[in-house]
C-alpha cells in the first residue's frame, strides 16, 4: 500500500529568500535597479569630464525642478546630500543623500522637496542645517569667515521668512556698520539665538526692539535684558540725534 500524502499544508517562502532565475533575491535586484535609476538621474545633469554635478547641472536641475537655483530647498536638498563643496554634488552624495529621501525620479524628487522643508523646520534638524548653511558657504581651503555681502544673503535666505522684522534689521545695520568686514562661526550662530530671544521679547510685548551688531556678535557674554538696555539706550541715542537736527 502506498503512504498516504501528507494534508499537512506546506509554509510559503520567506519572502527574503526568494530569488528570480539568476539566482540573485527579489529584493536585491530592487534595490540594485533603484540604485541604477538614481543613477542614471545623475548622469542627466553631470559634467562628465568632472565626475559630478556642477554648478551648470545644478540650475539645470532646478530649472527641470521648476525652482529658482537661490530658492532655499536647494540648500536644503545639499543639505540633505551633505555636499562639502558649493555648487557641486558628487555621486556618493547624490546616492546616500536620494536614498535617504527615498526617491529615485525627477517626479518624485520635486515632491520631495515640501518634505524636505518640513525635515529641516524640525528644532533637531534646523539648527544643524543653519550651521550647515554657513560651513557651505565656505569655498577656500582653511577658510573660517564669510564677508558680510554673502552673510546678508544667506541671512536673508535662511532665517528671512521666520525672522523677517529682526532680518531686515539686522541686514542693514550689517550694510552701514564699518567695525566688521566678515563674520565668522561663532558670530553666525549668535545672530540665530539673539532672533529667538528677540521673539520671546515680542511675545511680551516688547514693541519695536532694535539690536545692535555688537550685542549679537557679544551675546553668549550678555544676558539677555542687559542686551536690551543696550538696544534702549541706542534708541535714545537716535532720538536725541534727531531732535538736535531740528
Amino acid at each position: 500500500m502506498p503512504p498516504r500524502a501528507s494534508k499537512r499544508k506546506s509554509a510559503p517562502p520567506n519572502s527574503s529568500s526568494v530569488t528570480s532565475s539568476d539566482g540573485r533575491s527579489v529584493s536585491s535586484k530592487a534595490k540594485i535597479k533603484g540604485l541604477e535609476k538614481i543613477d542614471r538621474l545623475f548622469n542627466t545633469y553631470a559634467n562628465s569630464s568632472l565626475g559630478m554635478i556642477d554648478p551648470e547641472g545644478i540650475e539645470a536641475l532646478c530649472s527641470d525642478l521648476g525652482v529658482d537655483y537661490t530658492d532655499v530647498r536647494i540648500l536644503m536638498l545639499a543639505w540633505k546630500l551633505k555636499a562639502e563643496k558649493q555648487g557641486y554634488f558628487t555621486q556618493d552624495e547624490w546616492q546616500t543623500g536620494l536614498k535617504a529621501l527615498g526617491v529615485d525620479s525627477l517626479s518624485k524628487l520635486k515632491k520631495a522637496l515640501s518634505d524636505l522643508e518640513k525635515e529641516v523646520e524640525k528644532p533637531s534638524n534646523y539648527e544643524d542645517f543653519y550651521t550647515y548653511a554657513f560651513r557651505y558657504c565656505l569655498t577656500e581651503e582653511k577658510q573660517k569667515s564669510v564677508d558680510i555681502e554673502s552673510i546678508c544673503e544667506l541671512l536673508n535666505l535662511v532665517l528671512g521668512v521666520q525672522f523677517r522684522p529682526q532680518i531686515d534689521s539686522l541686514i542693514e545695520y550689517l550694510k552701514v556698520q564699518n567695525d566688521y568686514k566678515v563674520i565668522n562661526s561663532d558670530q553666525w550662530i549668535n545672530f540665530l539665538r539673539f532672533c529667538k530671544e528677540v521673539n520671546l521679547l515680542e511675545m511680551y510685548k516688547f514693541a519695536n526692539f532694535n539690536f545692535s551688531f555688537a550685542a549679537i556678535t557679544q551675546y553668549h557674554k550678555i544676558f539677555f535684558p542687559s542686551a536690551f538696555e543696550v538696544s534702549v539706550g541706542c534708541q535714545n541715542e537716535e532720538k536725541l540725534r534727531k531732535e538736535n537736527d531740528m
